[in-house]
């Protein structure tokens, strides 16, 4: 369900639930350090002690019953209430969203875009309603998202969309709390890297799977192919494309002494784009892929192209005694000419690793394991019908799966160089 600005709705009422999360999302250039935050607030409208303020250096209230953190998938971060530990002083209780700095660097709402919030039912991860805003907003750098609030025992949402300037600051002053300039310079001396805190997180995730695969001190190159045919419009345009980015160049991190990770799009047509790295990953599919007016999109799947440039980079321009682990993004419609390519490049140190997304059937790469002509087996095909939902931990586990097997068939057959 869509909400409109200033629109107010039952969320607890008729419903038994006992666990939200407030899941905030945006698009901004990687100079913008934003964040969500909120404020426990009185029959008074006010916080009436500093800990009813949580935000990222005040992680936790209320005995956890409101907690600050990052998201997964397409979401930055997270708000988590659990309804029954909220004391019932509590009336009302506010979101919002603000620019880090603003004011002093010049930022501002406008810099900001994709703004939403999505209210979950914590327990069973199922979107209640999703709230897009700020469109009418230009100079402001903080924003009222929207409030939780009683009434007659039960909790209502009222989606605000209401900017400030001043920033946090000024929205501290507005819910009662007194901001000392020691509180604010201890504040602004936080260090604060959402973006790269999400990176380090999934590279501890991607640490854990290889010590559990016995495989924490394989080296590998590792490249990243997209498919930019038309049916994938939509998963470039709602972020989950540039959150695919994010993971795997966690598992690049872990693999890749330089810490890239290599990646092509492709339609009927290639391209071999920059690689993305850790100090360039945010925002790399608005500005790599989007905004590039040389790359060919939405038009139809033809992968052998693109491939036999992944072998080529691989095995001629960078030749290397290191495999290439090689991740293959595509939602369906690939052409049967790929078993050629696939069978050839069963000599070379390269593993594909397919991945298909959404609702086909994925014919061509179900057939991968029964493959004939090869040396090794050296391709795999998983299917995860929604990428955006499925955990980092599952995501790893599923992708790092096949990949220690072919290393060791590849070793045994000299396909790998020692």
């Amino acid at each position: 369900m869509l909400l409109s600005k200033g629109q107010k709705i039952d969320v607890t009422k008729g419903k038994g639930l006992s666990n939200l999360k407030l899941q905030f999302g945006w698009s901004a250039d990687s100079k913008l350090s934003i964040d969500s935050s909120c404020f426990v607030l009185s029959a008074n409208n006010r916080c009436e002690k500093d800990e009813d303020f949580i935000f990222y250096g005040n992680p936790t209230a209320l005995n956890g019953g409101v907690t600050h953190g990052q998201a997964s998938g397409p979401d930055k971060e997270a708000i988590s209430l659990c309804l029954s530990k909220i004391p019932e002083s509590t009336a009302r209780i506010a979101f919002s969203l603000t620019i880090h700095e603003g004011e002093k660097f010049g930022y501002s709402m406008q810099d900001v875009s994709n703004r939403y919030v999505r209210l979950m039912d914590a327990d069973c991860n199922e979107e209640l309603f999703r709230y897009e805003y700020g469109s009418d907003l230009s100079k402001e750098t903080a924003i009222v998202v929207g409030e939780l609030y009683r009434h007659n025992e039960e909790w209502k949402f009222n989606a605000i969309g209401s900017g400030f300037f001043g920033g946090l600051a000024a929205l501290c002053t507005n819910f009662g709390l007194v901001i000392e300039e020691e509180v604010v310079k201890e504040t602004v001396e936080i260090e604060k890297k959402p973006a790269l805190s999400t990176i380090d997180l999934r590279k501890k995730l991607v640490q854990i799977t290889l010590e559990k695969k016995k495989m924490n001190n394989v080296a590998a190159r590792v490249g990243l192919v997209l498919d930019i045919s038309g049916s994938m419009q939509l998963l470039y345009k709602n972020g989950t494309v540039q959150e695919v980015v994010e993971r795997i160049l966690a598992v690049a991190c872990k693999f890749d002494d330089n810490a890239a990770l290599d990646i092509w799009v492709y339609d009927n047509e290639f391209s071999r784009l920059s690689a993305a790295t850790e100090r360039d990953f945010d925002q790399y599919v608005l500005k790599n892929i989007l905004n590039n007016r040389d790359i060919h999109k939405f038009g139809r799947n033809n992968e052998p192209p693109v491939m036999e440039d992944v072998i080529r980079k691989y095995t001629v321009e960078e030749d290397s005694p290191l495999p290439a682990f090689v991740i293959f993004i595509n939602d369906g419609g690939v052409v049967k000419s790929i078993k050629k390519v696939i069978v050839e490049a069963s000599l070379k140190p390269l593993f594909w690793q397919f991945v298909g997304i959404g609702d086909s059937d994925f014919e061509v790469l179900k057939k991968l394991d029964t493959m004939e002509g090869r040396i090794v087996d050296n391709a795999n095909f998983i299917h995860i019908k929604d990428i955006a939902k499925i955990s980092d931990e599952d995501l790893y586990n599923q992708l790092l799966n096949e990949f220690p097997l072919w290393l060791k068939a590849a070793k045994d057959k000299r396909v790998i160089r020692s």
